[in-house]
């Protein structure tokens, strides 16, 4: 199609992928502890391996429209996963396990770009070949759940219809004090983080001109903190294992704080890759924090269901993050980051003097 058409398209594809996914969000975790989770999670890898072989067929926008518009099927997989970890790893080792596995997808992150670079620009190949590569490592990835992963069935399996027992998972998260209040706090962290998602090239470019360096400039901000985050996120579960999840979740939304005001006013490329380094760190020990205090303390008959809407506030703050940053951005570039900053430091204070009302304690150990 025309360049100048692409961006119009790429604003129109983006949000297909939440818009059918997220009406089935209640209802995998439902399924899954009604009938199988590892049958859910297989689905997940599956629906991915098919999605990307179709990409690669796409040769139409309507037919790549159509391709992305059934990633929304492969959602619903994480809680699932968090919540046979939870019932098969010791209580003494959940952070530093629920950290692995954050770690586990930054850093399938941090490796895909440099492997698709080679693909395209180091071999010569077309575009289209990563999404056939992906296609095949997935249906790798299917054949090996199938055959490795073990079923673990829920202490309580729940008795009813899909859709009552569904609906009766949306209103118990949104009723119950501590995980509303972790929603709330998730959802916070990953609005600050949509903010700025898709300004950091530019701040990027502003800090090191346009002229030669500045895609190895981007690959070292965005590529380097990713994969130093993901390292992380182990290290954030482990210390919150011994030292109270509350503290290093109160502790990750403020360094993330700290870290938005540093790149705000980074003056050369090393001090923004530090910043942003510093909040990939954060970032992780807050999902990692969130992850285990939820399967902690979500009553057993409802973790599933619980941990596998964990996301839907990642649905909205990718709808509300960017536009905020755009009213923000007609200040100054550095607006957007302030902005997030400061709302970060408020969830974090929030967070440190937040009671649960059942118990008239704080939030984690």
């Amino acid at each position: 199609m025309p360049p100048a058409e692409v961006p119009r398209w790429v604003g129109l594809f983006t949000p297909l992928v939440f818009v059918t996914g997220m009406p089935f969000v209640p209802l995998w975790g439902v399924w899954a502890d009604k009938y199988s989770r590892k049958a859910v999670i297989v689905r997940s890898a599956a629906v991915e391996a098919v999605v990307l072989a179709a990409v690669a067929l796409s040769g139409t926008p309507w037919q790549l429209a159509v391709s992305l518009a059934l990633i929304g099927l492969s959602l619903g997989n994480t809680g699932v996963m968090l919540a046979m970890l939870r019932e098969t790893v010791p209580p003494a080792r959940l952070g530093a396990v629920f950290g692995t596995l954050g770690a586990a997808g930054s850093l399938g992150f941090a490796a895909g770009a440099p492997l698709a670079a080679l693909i395209v620009d180091g071999l010569g190949r077309p575009l289209r070949e990563v999404f056939v590569v992906s296609s095949v490592l997935m249906f790798g990835v299917t054949a090996m759940l199938v055959v490795v992963m073990r079923e673990v069935r829920p202490a309580v399996v729940p008795r009813g219809a899909t859709l009552t027992l569904a609906f009766a998972a949306l209103r118990g998260t949104a009723l119950d004090p501590t995980s509303r209040g972790l929603f709330i706090l998730f959802g916070g962290a990953l609005l600050a983080s949509q903010m700025i998602g898709a300004y950091m090239p530019v701040l990027v470019e502003r800090v090191n001109g346009s002229g030669p360096g500045l895609v190895s400039a981007i690959g070292l901000v965005v590529g380097g903190s990713a994969l130093i985050g993901a390292m992380a996120a182990p290290v954030a579960g482990a210390l919150a294992d011994r030292f109270g999840f509350r503290r290093v979740l109160v502790g990750g939304l403020l360094a993330g704080a700290f870290a938005l005001t540093v790149m705000s006013g980074a003056p050369t490329v090393a001090a923004l890759a530090s910043g942003a380094t510093l909040f990939a760190v954060a970032g992780g020990a807050v999902r990692t924090t969130v992850m285990a205090l939820l399967s902690r303390d979500v009553p057993v008959e409802r973790r599933t269901t619980t941990l596998n809407l964990v996301y839907v506030p990642l649905y909205v703050a990718g709808i509300a993050g960017p536009a905020l940053g755009a009213v923000l951005v007609g200040g100054g570039l550095a607006r957007v980051y302030e902005g997030a900053a400061v709302m970060l430091g408020a969830f974090g204070v929030w967070a440190a003097r937040w009671r649960r009302p059942a118990e008239g304690t704080r939030v984690g150990s």
